[in-house]
C-alpha cells in the first residue's frame, strides 16, 4: 500500500529519536548474558550474516535490539547511519521494508561507512528470506538485525535467506537475571566451579551454602509464579501481571500471530489444545487421548503442537534410547516458562500452595534454565523409564557426554530409595555422577549410596537455578565434572 513518504518519516523519527541526537529511555542499564554473542555479531561478525533474535513475546528482544544501538552511538557510529523499525505498526507493516528504506535512505543520503539495520517482527514482511539473501550477497556495507519466529522466515521459499542469517535464541530470564532486573541484592551467594566440588566441600563451606540458599528461597517463589518475562517482572501486582501475560499469549500469539503467520482458521480449538497442556504440563501425553479429550482430529492437534513449539510456547521430550519400544513411547510436554500455566489460568500464587503444582513448576524451571542458559544448541533432552515403568526426568546428551537429573520438590529429605531409577539409569551408563534438585536449604550434599557406584548429589533448586544463571555469563557447563 502506498504511504506518503512525508508520513513514513514522521513515524520513523519518533521510533529513531537518537536522530534528533536524544538518547533511548527506559533501557534497563543491566544487560543480559546473551548480549555478548549479540554484541559479537552486529560489531565484529565471525561472518558475513545478517543476525536474526528469536523467542517468545515479551522476553525482551527490542529491548536487546535498543541496547545493542545505544551501544553502536557510544562507539561513536553517526546516528542516522542506524534504523530501527518495527513491523508491528500498522504504518510500516503496510507500507513495506522498501518504502521504508527509500523514506530513511532521504534521511540520511549515500555516504562512506556501515549501516546498522533493526528490523523488530520481520516475520510480518513478505519474502522477507529473498530480501536478507539479496542483501547479504550483494550489500556488505550493511549490518541487519530482526526479530521474530524463524518458521516463516525460513519456510518462505526456495530464494529463502537460510544460511544468510545466524539465529540467537532469546529465553525467558534465568532465576539469576531475574534477580538482577528486579535489583534484588542477595549478599554472600558462594561462587562454584562446577557443581560436582560440592561432594568434596567441607562443613564450613556447606553452611556458607545453605545460609545462601535459605536467602533465595522466597525469591525462587516468586520467580516460579512471576516468571522470567522482563516486563510482567516487574509490575508489582502478582494477578496484573498473570493477566498482562495472558493477553500477551491468547491475544497476540494463539488469536493474532497464529491467524496471520500460519493461517489457522480454528482458533478456539487451538486455545483449548493449549490451555489442555497448561492443565497436564510436565505430563506424558497419549496423543489419541487429547484428541478424544478434546474432540479435535489427530492431524489437526499434531499441527497444533508443532505450532506450539514453534512460537516458543511449549517443548517436549521424547523417551531416551532406541528401538521400537521408543518409537512407540509418548512424550512429555512442557511450557517454555513456569509462570504460563498460573498465567493462563489465572491462579495467582495458589501455586506455591499446591504441593503436585509447585513440583512440576520447578521440573519446568530446571528444563527451562538448562536449555536455554546451560548447554549449547544441538543438545537433546529426553526422559527415560526403567524396566519396572519408574521414570527419570531428565536425560541431557551434550557434545559426547550424558548427565542425567531427577526433580524431588519437597519438604522431607530425598533418600535413595525414592531415586532408584536415576541410581539404575547412573549404573547402567556408567555415569559417575546423578543430581537431585530438592527443596530444602539443608538438602545439600551427597547421598550416600551403598549399592553402585554413582555419587548421587542432592542441590537446592533455588541455588542450583542461581549457580546456572550465573554461569551463563561464563559460558561454562557446571554439570561437568572439570
Amino acid at each position: 500500500m502506498k504511504i506518503p513518504k512525508e508520513e513514513l518519516i514522521s513515524v520513523l523519527a519518533q521510533f529513531n529519536p537518537w536522530w534528533r541526537e536524544e538518547r533511548i529511555f527506559d533501557l534497563p542499564p543491566w544487560k543480559r548474558a546473551v548480549f555478548t554473542e549479540i554484541q559479537q555479531w552486529v560489531i565484529d561478525p565471525p561472518a558475513h550474516r545478517a543476525v536474526m533474535l528469536s523467542g517468545p513475546r515479551q522476553v525482551g528482544k527490542t529491548t536487546l535490539a535498543l541496547q545493542m544501538i545505544e551501544t553502536l552511538l557510544s562507539q561513536g557510529v553517526k546516528p542516522g547511519k542506524i534504523l530501527y523499525v518495527t513491523f508491528d505498526h500498522p504504518l510500516f507493516k503496510l507500507a513495506g521494508l522498501e518504502a521504508v528504506l527509500e523514506a530513511w535512505g532521504e534521511m540520511e543520503p549515500t555516504s562512506d561507512g556501515t549501516e546498522y539495520l533493526f528490523l523488530d517482527e520481520a516475520q510480518f514482511l513478505r519474502d522477507f528470506g529473498t530480501w536478507v539473501k539479496h542483501q547479504i550477497d550483494f550489500s556488505k556495507k550493511r549490518r541487519i538485525l530482526f526479530t521474530g519466529s524463524a518458521t516463516p522466515l525460513i519456510n518462505s521459499g526456495e530464494e529463502s535467506g537460510v544460511g544468510r542469517w545466524h539465529t540467537i535464541k532469546i529465553s525467558t530470564l534465568s532465576f539469576y537475571e531475574y534477580l538482577q532486573i528486579k535489583e534484588i541484592r542477595i549478599p554472600n551467594i558462594p561462587k562454584i566451579e562446577f557443581l560436582p566440588d560440592i561432594i568434596n566441600s567441607s562443613i564450613s563451606e556447606l553452611q556458607r551454602m545453605t545460609e545462601a540458599t535459605q536467602a533465595l528461597i522466597g525469591h525462587f517463589h516468586e520467580y516460579l509464579v512471576r516468571g522470567g518475562f522482563p516486563q510482567t517482572s516487574l509490575v508489582e501486582n502478582v494477578l496484573q501481571a498473570q493477566k498482562l501475560l495472558r493477553e500477551d499469549i491468547i491475544d497476540k500469539v494463539l488469536k493474532r500471530d497464529m491467524t496471520a503467520l500460519f493461517g489457522v482458521r480454528r482458533v478456539l480449538e487451538l486455545e483449548q489444545t493449549f490451555i489442555y497442556l497448561c492443565m497436564h504440563n510436565g505430563g506424558i501425553q497419549d496423543i489419541a487421548t487429547l484428541c478424544n479429550n478434546l474432540n479435535v482430529p489427530k492431524p489437526t492437534v499434531q499441527n497444533f503442537l508443532n505450532l506450539l513449539e514453534t512460537t516458543h510456547l511449549i517443548c517436549r521430550l521424547a523417551q531416551y534410547g532406541n528401538g521400537k519400544e521408543i518409537l512407540r513411547a509418548r512424550y512429555k510436554f512442557y511450557l517454555s516458562d513456569p509462570a504460563i500455566v498460573s498465567a493462563i489460568l489465572l491462579k495467582g500464587k495458589t501455586l506455591l500452595e499446591d504441593p503436585a503444582a509447585l513440583g512440576i513448576a520447578v521440573e519446568t524451571t530446571i528444563l527451562s534454565h538448562l536449555s536455554s542458559h546451560s548447554f549449547p544448541e544441538g543438545t537433546r533432552f529426553s526422559y527415560w523409564k526403567d524396566c519396572k515403568n519408574k521414570e527419570q526426568d531428565l536425560v541431557i546428551e551434550s557434545c559426547g557426554e550424558l548427565f542425567a537429573l531427577e526433580v524431588k520438590y519437597r519438604s522431607q529429605k530425598t533418600t535413595l530409595d525414592e531415586v532408584s531409577a536415576l541410581e539404575r539409569f547412573c549404573d547402567q551408563k556408567n555415569l559417575s555422577i546423578g543430581y537431585v534438585i530438592t527443596k530444602n536449604s539443608s538438602d545439600l550434599g551427597n547421598i550416600p549410596n551403598t549399592r553402585g557406584n554413582a555419587k548421587i548429589l542432592r542441590i537446592p533448586a533455588a541455588l542450583f537455578c542461581y549457580w546456572i544463571g550465573e554461569s551463563e555469563i561464563m559460558q561454562k557447563n557446571l554439570l561437568r565434572t572439570s
